[in-house]
């Protein structure tokens, strides 16, 4: 189809088809054609329609058994294949196809190559998601023990261990080539849903600063050390904010390191309007972000609820409430999960599955783009714009806590050449740093062990180019050792040295909601918490903490709190293999209390219909994984702050 045809079937011309080049901003300034082109094409596809897309289309289904490269669930219902495929890096581990169970490194980096090849053949474009096991324990990505990411950095235990397994990934892309030799374009997807706490990389069980410098690293490794040249990288963090994009932007790598912004999220409502409405304000907020800083915006992962009493008009409902608004109908492509058979959970209808209808009407609205829609991918003629220099403070990162009398700070230069590299610690004279055999500026700090006592401090790096520019960055860390909570306690919010920012990092965050510590209303010690809600975007919002131990020593859960007044109401939730079991108090009494809430009396969440009729005995209490305190809106009071200290079981 060449250019005036595109025109007459609606879809983008792009723009260099009758002029010069079009300039493109990428992570990698040395992308491939076809890896620029493809970039441009989903630029120039906004607001014309939403590319649909599905995991593993190609490899799992209801429909078959066997992966050939032609079957697909997908092409079963609509005789068409996904615009978009994803595929994980679990096909290198062999625990997904095509990867192989058992197999050698070699034969599953050829598997990861094969899967990009065949959704390649069928006209699609190719996605990379990374459920990457735990490198401290060898646990799942579900196994959120060890403070991992703090062991894959650089100066970590586990370091060289992350760096093979990048060794797999881009072997396994740069193996993705067409017949001709051409490299296929995969946009990479590290380290989603970070904002939850399910995963390793997840809040609670890394810092902000600590997930913005992997992600960093990352890129760094694979675009400048190993020279991937045919990737795009996505930053995709879960649902909900609200529209607010200040959570979203929280970990948030910066520029230089993402080309896609990206969003989950899965219905457990069964289409209700309340998760269409939020779902479309937060994709209309990644659109406006994703404009402004010239990246593409993605509905990344998306999912229907499944259960019974589901709207049976689920994908055309989704659809169009993001073609009613003006800035969420501008997403790129939209993706859902695998249809591993195995699990009798299908996210894509099947022939004679209750969805089926409505998934063909979803595939015949001109809106929503499958492969057949789509036309010169690869065919935009663009320039890459040259990276600028960029300066970060790789070790220490902010709010690091820092227990020995030394520490090595590494600092990372990039399309840039300095002259002088220097550290300082709270505005004292620079040192020198030296560059060393893996790319870094570094040097050694010695720490005055009097330093070790709980305070924070300040390092300042700057570098001067031979540009005659200067760039800076700064982190503030902690020094000394904490003492450790006694059996049972969640938090005493004494830890934080005072420093309401370590105080949030150990939180993850649902919708709005702001931590500080509370130095007047308190259960005892020097702090408690002053939990700050708003109701106005969502009607609930909660903060959770990863709690690994086990509690069949005690009976009760007890809570030092202090309410506002308000008709809404806390739960605490306690997750308990596997289960989640909440309880229930209102925030009406002003007046400073402890509440005691026995085990007995804790129930599974309404939601959680897998659990429903479980107690929290000894058997569930052996294994406690992580504590919640949610708000929910009373209807009255949008906004507030409720106190709360001394938070454990007894």
């Amino acid at each position: 189809m060449g250019a005036a045809a595109a025109a007459v079937a609606g879809l983008p011309v792009p723009a260099s088809a009758a002029g010069r080049p079009t300039p493109v901003d990428l992570v990698d300034d040395k992308a491939t054609r076809e890896t620029r082109a493809l970039f441009q094409y989903l630029r120039e596809t906004q607001g014309r329609g939403i590319m649909f897309g599905h995991e593993h289309s190609l490899s799992d289904g209801f429909t078959f058994t066997e992966m050939d490269g032609y079957a697909s669930d997908v092409e079963a219902v609509t005789g068409d294949y996904p615009a978009v495929f994803g595929w994980d890096t679990l096909i290198l581990n062999g625990f997904q196809k095509p990867g192989v169970y058992g197999g050698t490194v070699e034969e599953n980096i050829a598997a990861l190559s094969h899967a990009f090849k065949e959704s390649d053949a069928r006209g699609g474009i190719n996605i990379l998601s990374a459920h990457l096991y735990n490198f401290v324990t060898g646990g799942n990505f579900w196994d959120t023990a060890g403070r991992v990411v703090s062991q894959i950095l650089p100066g970590g235990s586990e370091h060289a261990e992350y760096n093979e397994f990048l060794d797999r990934i881009a072997a396994g892309v740069k193996g993705a080539q067409r017949a001709d030799g051409t490299l296929i374009p995969v946009i990479f997807r590290p380290f989603h849903e970070n904002n939850g706490g399910w995963f390793w990389w997840g809040a609670g069980h890394t810092t902000s600063a600590e997930f913005i410098e992997i992600f960093r690293y990352t890129v760094e490794y694979l675009r400048d050390r190993k020279c991937v040249r045919n990737l795009l990288y996505s930053y995709s963090p879960n649902s909900s904010f609200g529209g607010d994009p200040t959570n979203y932007l929280k970990t948030y790598p910066g520029d230089e390191f993402v080309d896609v912004l990206g969003y989950d999220a899965y219905d457990s409502t069964a289409g209700s309007a309340e998760w269409l409405a939020a779902t479309v304000e937060d994709l209309a907020m990644v659109v406006g972000l994703a404009e402004e800083r010239g990246k593409i915006p993605a509905f990344t992962e998306f999912g229907e609820s499944g259960e019974e009493g589901r709207d049976l008009t689920w994908f055309t409902d989704l659809l169009a409430a993001l073609k009613a608004d003006p800035a969420a109908s501008r997403v790129s492509h939209m993706l859902t999960w695998a249809n591993f058979g195995g699990t009798n959970r299908a996210y894509v209808p099947f022939p004679g599955h209750a969805l089926e209808p409505d998934f063909v009407a979803y595939h015949q609205d001109p809106y929503s783009l499958f492969a057949s829609d789509l036309d010169g991918v690869y065919d935009a003629r663009t320039a890459a714009v040259p990276n600028a220099p960029f300066l970060h403070l790789a070790t220490p990162t902010d709010r690091q806590r820092i227990t020995e009398p030394q520490a090595v700070i590494r600092v990372r230069l990039t399309a840039g050449t300095a002259r002088k590299v220097t550290y300082a610690i709270d505005g004292g004279a620079p040192v020198a740093l030296r560059l060393d055999d893996a790319g870094y500026y570094s040097g050694t700090w010695d720490i005055d062990p009097s330093w070790l006592d709980n305070r924070k401090v300040t390092i300042a790096v700057s570098a001067k180019l031979r540009s005659g520019r200067t760039l800076t960055d700064t982190a503030d860390v902690l020094l000394g050792e904490v003492v450790p909570l006694p059996p049972g306690w969640v938090d005493d919010f004494e830890g934080y040295a005072g420093d309401d920012q370590s105080l949030s990092e150990a939180y993850s965050h649902v919708n709005a909601n702001t931590t500080a510590h509370s130095a007047d209303r308190k259960g005892g010690g020097d702090y408690g918490l002053a939990y700050s809600y708003d109701f106005t975007g969502a009607g609930y919002t909660g903060i959770g903490k990863s709690v690994v131990a086990d509690w069949t020593a005690f009976s009760r859960f007890v809570v030092w709190m202090q309410g506002d007044g308000s008709t809404n109401g806390a739960t605490f939730q306690i997750v308990a293999k596997g289960a989640y079991f909440e309880y229930n108090v209102g925030l009406g009494d002003t007046a400073a209390k402890e509440v005691t809430a026995p085990f007995a009396d804790f129930r599974p969440a309404p939601w959680d219909t897998g659990h429903a009729g479980e107690l929290l005995d000894a058997e569930h209490l052996a294994e406690v994984s992580a504590f919640y305190l949610y708000l929910g809106y009373g209807g009255s009071q949008a906004t507030g702050t409720v106190h709360f200290d001394d938070i454990r079981a007894e």
